[in-house]
């Protein structure tokens, strides 16, 4: 079986580096929350979480762009449908992952769990992956890296699934205070979202897989 996989060729200079700031952004915000998060200054992680809003804004606007081509161009390197759903999915982790960091700050939480931590770590894991398999997109012949990155990401939004309701289940069993119950439930819940927003980005780089076979 031909296993040969091309969708970007050299011509196109829109798309493809548009989907790399994308995921190199993804990266960045994602590691701006593990560092939020292990920090013990308090105003060194206010100014982290800050700096997450500025990066998921940079998503947005990497985000309009792509749609813009996409009404502007009647040729497209795959499938429109899939050029929408997966930016779409890609720029939902960022609004996830904000949303969590602005939480944090709201909240004021007393104490975070390590779960959520974890979640943070794993989180950041998927999004180099999603980095990996986008720059494939533009440069490999191979869809073997793509469909491991896919694969390995499908596993981490299980782990995230269970780390997630692992979590809660300790919360309600051992938190005292309701009030910082619900607020870290909360954070656990929008994190184990932003997982899955990057499991669809990955089942949607396997349906390009699929289509282009």
């Amino acid at each position: 079986m031909n296993f040969v996989f091309n969708l970007f060729s050299p011509k196109d200079k829109k798309f493809q580096p548009a989907f790399e700031k994308c995921a190199k952004n993804l990266v960045k915000i994602s590691e701006t929350l593990v560092l939020a998060l292990q920090t013990k200054d308090a105003a060194e992680q206010k100014s982290l979480l800050k700096e997450i809003g500025k990066l998921e804004q940079i998503g947005d606007d990497i985000a309009h762009s792509i749609f813009l081509e996409l009404s502007r161009n009647f040729i497209t390197p795959f499938d429109r449908e899939d050029i929408h759903s997966l930016i779409s999915s890609l720029d939902d982790i960022a609004d996830y992952i904000y949303a969590a960091a602005l939480n944090i700050e709201l909240y004021k939480i007393k104490e975070i769990c390590v779960e959520v931590v974890q979640l943070a770590e794993l989180l950041l894991e998927m999004c180099k992956d999603l980095d990996i398999a986008i720059i494939e997109l533009g440069v490999s012949n191979n869809s073997k890296i793509i469909a491991d990155v896919c694969s390995r990401i499908n596993k981490g939004e299980g782990r995230a699934d269970y780390l997630c309701n692992s979590a809660i289940a300790r919360l309600f069993q051992l938190e005292t205070d309701a009030i910082e119950l619900i607020k870290l439930k909360e954070v656990l819940q929008t994190l184990e979202m932003a997982s899955d927003k990057c499991d669809d980005a990955a089942n949607v780089l396997e349906s390009i897989l699929i289509k282009n076979a």
